[in-house]
C-alpha cells in the first residue's frame, strides 16, 4: 500500500474508530459517517481526502477495516473502537474450536494473570488463524501467538461476535481458556 492510502487509512481509523471529534464530527450510535460531511470536514481540517481516494482505501485495506453502508453514503469502522457509545449491532456467533490472539513477551505476564481485557477498546479482538494472529502481535516486536479454547469459552456463557471483516470480539478472555506457547503440548484448547 503507498504513502497515501496508509495514512489516510490511519486517519479513517482516528477518526471513525476514536476521535471524530478532531475534525468536529460524531459517529451516529451504530459508528456511521456520513461519507459527504466526512470529505469536507476533513478538508476544512487539513487532511486531503477526494471520495475517489477513500474508495480506494476501503478497496485495499489488506485488514478490511472499513465498510459502506448499501447505499454508499456511509462509512464506518468494522471493529476496534475505543468510543463506548458506537454499537455495531453484531449478533452472537459460535466461534470455531480455537481462535487466537497475537502478543509479544513484554504483556504476558499480566495476561496470565488477568487473561485478555478490552482495556481502551470495546472487545478483545481474537483472529481464526494463526498467521493472522502474528501479524497482529509482530506490531509491536516479536510475536507471540495465544490459543484461546473459544468453544470452552462459549460453552461456558461467554459472547463471541463476528465483525464484517472476520476479526472475532469478545468481552474478554479469562487465563484459564488461554494456551500459552509453551504450554501447547500439554493441554489443547478443545479440552
Amino acid at each position: 500500500m503507498n504513502e497515501s492510502l496508509v495514512s489516510t487509512s490511519k486517519f479513517l481509523s482516528l477518526v471513525l474508530r476514536h476521535k471524530p471529534e478532531v475534525i468536529g464530527m460524531q459517529l451516529d450510535p451504530e459508528g456511521w459517517l456520513e461519507i459527504a460531511a466526512l470529505l469536507d470536514k476533513a478538508n476544512q481540517h487539513g487532511h486531503s481526502l477526494t471520495l475517489e481516494l477513500l474508495h480506494e482505501v476501503v478497496a485495499t485495506n489488506d485488514k478490511k477495516r472499513f465498510s459502506l453502508s448499501d447505499d454508499g453514503l456511509r462509512i464506518r469502522a468494522n471493529q476496534g473502537h475505543s468510543i463506548t457509545a458506537v454499537d455495531l449491532k453484531l449478533e452472537p456467533a459460535t466461534p470455531p474450536g480455537a481462535l487466537y490472539h497475537g502478543t509479544v513477551e513484554a504483556f504476558l505476564g499480566g495476561i496470565r494473570k488477568h487473561g485478555l481485557l478490552k482495556r481502551s477498546r470495546n472487545h478483545v479482538h481474537l483472529s481464526a488463524d494463526e498467521l493472522t494472529a502474528t501479524k497482529v502481535g509482530s506490531r509491536r516486536g516479536k510475536p507471540i501467538v495465544l490459543t484461546v479454547a473459544a468453544a470452552r469459552m462459549h460453552q461456558a456463557g461467554h459472547q463471541f461476535y463476528l465483525s464484517a471483516n472476520g476479526v472475532w470480539l469478545t468481552e474478554a478472555v479469562p487465563a484459564e481458556y488461554l494456551t500459552f506457547p509453551a504450554e501447547s503440548s500439554r493441554e489443547t484448547p478443545s479440552s
